[in-house]
């Protein structure tokens, strides 16, 4: 029994999926002890955007150190988050017309989701708040209270009676506008459903199985919002900082939410690190009403400043929607390849899920991948989705390679499947 099943709790996960032990990390590659290399299409569950290690950011954070930069400060001043507050301002914020306060809070995204909940429940005066069908916010209190999937809820555990959920974009069928039902909920007074302090929601539901909202569908809840005096929230914490070919993955809607949460990329290296963007008239805090001791982690601010150079040209951008159409047209050619494997494919930018048919074929493929080298994971309230989340700056070659892992992956299970058949009909 080694370390890790000895004195890790039995809580880890992902290292029962890659059940090796990792030794170094470059790019869009991963390498274990033994020297093997894994393409890496996960990409610290979209903490990684910028692949691993990625050398600015390293070297900004070597010079930080060796010049004994302040490593951890609260919320106290420092010449780090000058810096990165002057270049967010600068390089995101002026650029796209938004005017927001940034909030440090603790270092994960669900601090800065347990953050929004709150201020809006303190902006508003109302306890409610509406999230969505497959929704995923975190496994703290208040944010688990708002993530659907029953794999993570229980009865026990939290107070459901201040959330209510509603359909998403298409849970109910293309053929059912889910915002027409939204709006019928929240305006009559029967409905059973309090008048929310906010709407919080994902415009890609990535753990949920990466489901995509229509433009009209978004632009549709946050002129609900307007019309009912409800804060809009968008969860940006794992398709923002580019996943989705611009900075905000709301940009393509027009929308200017009221909350905005950010983290796993915005530090740019992988770095613990979240924030909560705050219309400026929604800064109703008082002074140390919403604290965490890790929200001023330096490190963090220093890539962080570093990683928005992607951001002063459209250099990633074009990146990503070249990489992202390279990654379509294999799944496209994987659906013709595998009827019996996979069902359907959808995405935009760099983030893309194969729904399969079975949840067991697409759990084996996963296991296949990785025996060849290939780091993916599933999604989904059944697990049936293979989630595609390399880093933004993975090169063609790699990205091709890992694909062709995947379909020899395919192949393998099709062979297993179709002997396994072929046996029980004898």
């Amino acid at each position: 029994m080694n370390i890790f099943q000895r004195r890790e709790s039995e809580v880890r996960s992902y290292i029962r999926s890659f059940p090796v032990l990792f030794e170094k990390a470059r790019g869009a590659t991963l390498i274990d002890r033994e020297g093997q290399e894994y393409i890496d299409f996960f990409a610290g569950a979209g903490a990684l955007n910028y692949g691993h290690n990625p050398e600015a950011m390293k070297q900004a954070l070597i010079r930080y150190l060796q010049e004994d930069g302040v490593a951890h400060s609260l919320d106290m001043a420092t010449e780090a988050k000058e810096r990165f507050l002057e270049r967010f301002e600068q390089v995101i914020l002026k650029p796209r017309g938004l005017d927001y306060k940034v909030q440090f809070t603790g270092p994960t995204g669900a601090n800065a989701v347990e953050a929004a909940l709150k201020l809006a429940r303190r902006v508003k005066g109302r306890r409610n708040v509406i999230a969505f069908t497959n929704a995923y916010h975190g496994l703290s209190m208040g944010a688990l209270a708002t993530t659907a999937n029953s794999h993570y809820r229980n009865e026990a555990w939290i107070q459901r009676q201040d959330v209510s959920f509603v359909p998403y974009d298409g849970y109910l069928g293309a053929d059912v506008d889910t915002a027409v039902l939204l709006r019928k909920l929240i305006t009559d007074r029967s409905s059973g459903v309090d008048l929310p302090a906010a709407i919080i929601l994902e415009t890609v539901q990535a753990e949920g199985g990466v489901n995509i909202a229509s433009r009209r569908w978004l632009q549709t809840v946050a002129e609900i919002c307007r019309e009912n005096d409800i804060l809009l929230i968008v969860d940006d914490i794992q398709v923002g900082c580019g996943r989705t070919g611009t900075f905000f993955s709301f940009e393509s809607a027009g929308l200017k939410p009221d909350l905005v949460v950010l983290s796993k990329s915005i530090s740019g290296y992988g770095l613990p690190m979240s924030l909560l963007l705050i219309r400026t008239e929604h800064d109703q805090w008082k002074p140390g009403e919403h604290t965490g001791t890790f929200r001023g982690n330096n490190l963090g601010f220093v890539a962080a400043a570093e990683a928005l150079r992607h951001w002063e040209t459209t250099e990633l951008t074009a990146q990503v929607a070249a990489r992202g159409q390279q990654l379509v047209t294999a799944l496209q050619e994987f659906v013709r390849e595998f009827p019996g494997l996979i069902a359907k494919v959808r995405g935009t930018g760099m983030i893309w899920g194969a729904e399969f048919k079975e949840t067991a074929l697409c759990q084996a493929v996963a296991r296949q991948a990785f025996a060849r080298g290939l780091i993916i994971e599933t999604c989904g309230s059944e697990r049936n989705v293979l989630k595609f989340l390399p880093p933004l700056v993975i090169d063609a070659a790699t990205l091709a390679l890992g694909l062709d892992r995947l379909r020899e992956a395919m192949r393998d299970v099709v062979k297993r499947e179709t002997a396994a058949q072929v046996a029980r009909s004898v």
